[in-house]
């Protein structure tokens, strides 16, 4: 297949997931689908443009939810937050010791796990003078367990049935990524998407104290950290839906843009996956990451289930 070829069928798709006729899972699988059968023609401006898109995406989200009532979800997840942050951590570093992976890796995989995934990996990477195959380990993990999530959570609500509330809270807290959090809780309803961007946003402010607490132990220099400030704009956008929009015609119209803009997220960052990303991830890395995983989002599901929100 010529580049003319590529590129046209990778316009068409991109196109086609923000219309009405797409959803979240199904983005994200064509965009892996792509990667895997053509290749991304566009792989620079893919990578790039979604991160941009993504934190452009959940601040029009901000329009379409009441401040008060998103405050009241997180100031009940806080606890979940901070239990499920520090007990991630010293499982993940606990599992990487038993399984002799890499110690820089599993800091990564561990940090990713427990706060927001490639964010997180990206701000602690400096911190403990990641290598850049150190670096495409961990993301490769990352990716391929949030590709997972994306798909199977909401199946998983639903059997359990789940209410809207306790999915937000599990899916924010047993998701690595921003964009499968919000893709999974989007797929479960208006309530789900809420509660879980919300905490998912309140969670990821816990990069700064995590990498400092990092380059403390690692006796690091290097503590310049990004901080995500885009989740200031976010608490600004449901203020002014809040006392002026009142979820009205334009509040919707905006949220209507953000799941279009966060469905074109999800595509780019499934077709930034690539056969030989697969491959370099390694049996230790992945065995830690998909461990730890399955441990915060059986930990996490119990507590939704049987203690906070029964």
């Amino acid at each position: 297949m010529n580049e003319q070829a590529r590129k046209a069928i990778y316009i068409l798709l991109a196109v086609f997931t923000v219309s009405p006729w797409c959803s979240a899972p199904v983005a994200l699988f064509m965009g892996i689908v792509v990667a895997l059968a053509i290749g991304n023609p566009f792989i620079k401006f893919s990578k790039k443009a979604s991160g941009y898109l993504l934190r452009t995406s959940v601040v029009l989200l901000g329009f379409g939810m009441n401040f008060h009532t998103a405050m009241e979800a997180g100031r009940q997840g806080i606890v979940f937050t901070l239990v499920s942050i520090a007990g991630t951590l010293l499982l993940g570093l606990l599992l990487g010791r038993l399984l002799k992976t890499d110690k820089k890796i599993s800091v990564l995989i561990s940090s990713g796990t427990a706060i927001c995934g490639g964010s997180a990996i990206a701000a602690v990477s400096p911190v403990v003078e990641a290598e850049e195959q150190q670096m495409s380990v961990s993301l490769g993990v990352v990716f391929i367990l949030n590709a997972i999530a994306l798909f199977i959570f909401p199946v998983i609500g639903h059997a359990l049935h789940l209410s809207q509330q306790q999915f937000g809270v599990w899916s924010a807290i047993a998701i690595h990524d921003t964009s499968s959090v919000v893709g999974a809780a989007g797929a479960y309803g208006k309530e789900a998407l809420g509660i879980a961007t919300t905490i998912k946003m309140l969670r990821t402010l816990w990069i700064i104290p995590v990498a400092m607490l990092i380059a403390f132990l690692y006796k690091s220099k290097n503590t310049s950290i990004k901080i995500p400030w885009f989740i200031g704009l976010y608490m600004l956008a449901m203020l002014v839906n809040t006392y002026f929009l009142q979820s009205g015609a334009l509040s919707d119209a905006l949220v209507r843009i953000a799941k279009a803009g966060l469905q074109l997220t999800l595509f780019f960052i499934g077709s930034g996956m690539s056969k030989q990303a697969i491959r370099s991830v390694g049996a230790r890395p992945f065995l830690q990451g998909v461990l730890l995983w399955l441990a915060i989002s059986a930990a996490s599901l119990w507590a939704v289930l049987y203690i906070t929100y029964q």
